[in-house]
């Protein structure tokens, strides 16, 4: 049961004191309808959870919750998997750090000040208070006195779960082995380069030409990029020997995709014998081509990854054990710890009228929408 949705009567403003104290307000970024999020999305006053929360519920007040274009994508309709209508609203919102507030009868393994990330699909993180079932969430092993950052915690369910396993799941990737990816400088690529760079593992990392390719690279590097070039360097008939020069001859077992198109086709001539093409994305939107005889003379295999498949098919204790792992990776992040993205916390606050903070929330999307900002993007409510 979802105590505040629009069909529940249950604790719903009764009183002009309670409406008044507007710190105290509940409320969600919502949209009636699919379409494109700076022209759906609005901000909602909603009722405030039931106290105590219905059985195997908690309450939960979210800290930071990002946007994220899985995010962007369900607004759109586009995305495979679709989040529950509650009444006659959707609430945003896939990733998320919450802190449990109240704990209903039958839960285990909970208690109040608890940090908890998402483990269901489309929970509606985009909101200040919420019930959710406890089998939606799972503790964090780590907090802020832990060395945790609150950015940290509130983005690890997607990018970096996705970095990991990509770096674990395919190849039993040795120390000092060298690997390839594209789209090295997307949240999961910056990733990729960090916990690559823990396990001694070397990468080769391609990014498009532009006019700040210096600092770019510069700022990969600083992550722990062995190489950085760019898509046009692929173009190069003499580029294939320059990478032996660089592996010393070591043939490249693995190469990450997240761009596709024929830039992908190319690097993807770079990898020896008996290697693993893994696709998560494909920002260029267009079809990948592969070379027929890779696949016979190389032996070469090509995969995809999604996380929220690979959370499907394992267990919620599996999903805590990653987690924690990944978790501890965060630690310290200015200390060799993984660092947090780029980001902007985008504050809600409660002196604005669902109005004006409409009107807000729809101009960020409309900026992310052009691709202007450039920066990971984490809604805060004040």
């Amino acid at each position: 049961m979802n105590c505040w949705n629009l069909t529940s009567t249950c604790c719903l403003f009764t009183s002009k004191r309670y409406l008044s104290s507007l710190s105290w307000r509940n409320r969600a970024i919502v949209y009636p309808q699919n379409g494109e999020p700076h022209e759906v999305l609005r901000i909602q006053s909603l009722p405030s959870p039931c106290v105590p929360p219905a059985p195997g519920t908690i309450n939960v007040d979210f800290i930071l919750s990002p946007v994220n274009p899985v995010d962007i994508n369900t607004i759109q309709g586009v995305y495979p998997v679709k989040p529950r209508l509650e009444g006659q609203i959707f609430v945003g919102g896939k990733e998320g750090l919450a802190q449990v507030d109240e704990i209903g009868e039958g839960v285990d393994g909970l208690k109040k000040g608890d940090w908890v990330v998402m483990h269901g699909h489309q929970v509606g993180t985009w909101a200040r208070k919420r019930n959710i079932s406890a089998a939606d969430v799972v503790p964090l092993p780590y907090k802020a006195e832990n060395g945790l950052s609150a950015v940290n915690a509130a983005t690890i369910t997607i990018n970096p779960l996705t970095a990991y396993n990509l770096l674990n799941d395919f190849v039993n990737l040795q120390e000092g082995d060298w690997i390839l990816q594209n789209g090295a400088n997307s949240a999961v690529g910056q990733l990729v380069i960090q916990i690559a760079k823990l396990r001694r593992v070397k990468t080769i990392n391609f990014v498009r030409e532009r006019d700040d390719l210096s600092t770019l690279s510069q700022y990969l590097y600083q992550l722990g990029a062995t190489k950085v070039f760019t898509y046009n360097d692929l173009e190069d008939k003499l580029f294939r020997s320059k990478i032996k020069e660089h592996s010393g001859g070591k043939e490249i077992p693995l190469a990450l995709n997240c761009v596709s198109g024929p830039t992908t086709s190319s690097m993807v001539k770079l990898l020896g014998k008996n290697a693993h093409l893994v696709s998560y994305g494909a920002m260029s939107k267009q079809p990948l081509s592969l070379p027929t005889s890779l696949f016979i003379f190389e032996n070469l295999t090509a995969q995809g990854y999604s996380q929220a498949r690979w959370n499907d098919t394992h267990s919620r204790i599996e999903f805590q054990e990653l987690i924690r792992v990944v978790a501890g990776m965060m630690l310290d992040s200015n200390r060799g710890g993984l660092r947090p993205p780029q980001y902007e916390i985008f504050d809600i606050n409660s002196e604005e009228s669902d109005e004006e903070a409409t009107r807000r929330i729809r101009g960020l999307f409309g900026v992310l929408a052009k691709g202007k900002l450039g920066k990971k993007v984490l809604l805060r409510w004040r």
